[in-house]
């Protein structure tokens, strides 16, 4: 199946020429316009009409589809987003989807019906339906996935490197003395889960420790299923002496119900959090957690959006931004170590 980059290749131009041959003919120069509509006829290339035809007439209004759009994480990620597209002339849109796969693509479906020009996906399932035998770019409006992976290749994507997140924030306990580290996860299948379990598993294998399934439980990024999760922890026989929650409010949650089951922090538990969000800092004891950049990964989204807005065609960039471990007041050595 002939592509943007076949037509390219044939007529001796770049794809971003034969785009805005197809997109603003009028911007290119009569020889490469004559070129690439030759090598169109010949093949009898039809560009894809929603991939081509949505950029043609813009709304200027951008939609950026959130599982949660009232996550402390996800706050300082829209900010920086809607910084850039108000700079640029775009209104923000937020759909909030509560992980519904229906309301997903409802709100892809904005650029469809011509109400938005451009989609920041933070979701891990593609609200478009692909067709495997045609290229992924072209079959899409402009597009940037960011934090959690939908598993397509050829979507430009923003994110940290979880699993190697994980397994800094692993082997810091460790380097402690903890030998026991229990987990609260989140649902088990969001991508970013299975990466931060992955990170998890390979600390423990490469400091000769066995995985022990008791010492994992799922709060599901929820602050009482985060509380549960820790009173199961606690109340093992063998309990762990530090715990890695997969978020900062499940972290948070975790320390609250240790608090009030007559623990200490960090004399008897450790807690360690994810995300670094603007209240791990400041409760107490703070709290020792992975910092994401946030605000970056937000600047990331539109750097790969805006040429895609501006006619430019999808390429498969993969962003990994670098992450950080803060140390504070909620770690310290293992119990058995002081």
């Amino acid at each position: 199946m002939i592509g943007i980059k076949e037509i390219a290749k044939e007529a001796k131009v770049s794809p971003a020429t034969v785009s805005r041959v197809l997109r603003n003919p009028e911007l290119v120069t009569e020889d490469k316009r004559n070129r690439v509509l030759e090598v169109v006829k010949r093949t009898g290339y039809t560009p894809n009409s929603l991939g081509v035809s949505l950029r043609m007439s813009k709304t200027y209004n951008l939609v950026a589809i959130i599982p949660d759009v009232i996550s402390v994480f996800n706050y300082p990620v829209i900010r920086a987003i809607e910084s850039i597209a108000l700079e640029k002339g775009y209104s923000l849109l937020l759909g909030d989807t509560q992980e519904k796969e229906s309301r997903e693509r409802s709100f892809a479906n904005m650029v469809r019906s011509r109400q938005a020009d451009g989609i920041l996906l933070f979701c891990s399932r593609l609200p478009f339906d692909i067709d495997p035998e045609k290229p992924v770019a072209e079959q899409l409006p402009p597009l940037v996935n960011a934090c959690e992976p939908v598993g397509v290749d050829g979507i430009p994507s923003v994110n940290i490197d979880n699993a190697a997140a994980a397994e800094d924030a692993v082997n810091y306990l460790l380097g402690l003395g903890h030998k026991r580290i229990g987990v609260i996860a989140g649902n088990m299948s969001v991508p970013s889960t299975q990466s931060r379990m992955e990170g998890y598993r390979r600390a423990l294998t490469n400091a000769g420790i066995t995985f022990d399934e008791q010492l994992v439980q799922i709060g599901n990024y929820a602050l009482s299923g985060a509380a549960e999760a820790t009173r199961k922890l606690a109340q093992l026989a063998n309990r762990p002496t530090a715990i890695f929650a997969f978020s900062d409010e499940m972290g948070m949650s975790c320390m609250s119900t240790l608090h009030k089951m007559g623990f200490k922090i960090p004399q008897d538990f450790s807690v360690m959090g994810f995300d670094n969000i603007r209240y791990a800092e400041y409760c107490s004891p703070s709290l020792t957690t992975i910092a994401q950049p946030m605000t970056e990964i937000g600047i990331a989204c539109m750097e790969l959006l805006l040429p895609q807005l501006n006619g430019e065609p999808m390429t498969s960039v993969h962003r990994i931004l670098p992450h950080e471990l803060m140390v504070r007041e909620s770690t310290g050595l293992a119990p058995q170590l002081i």
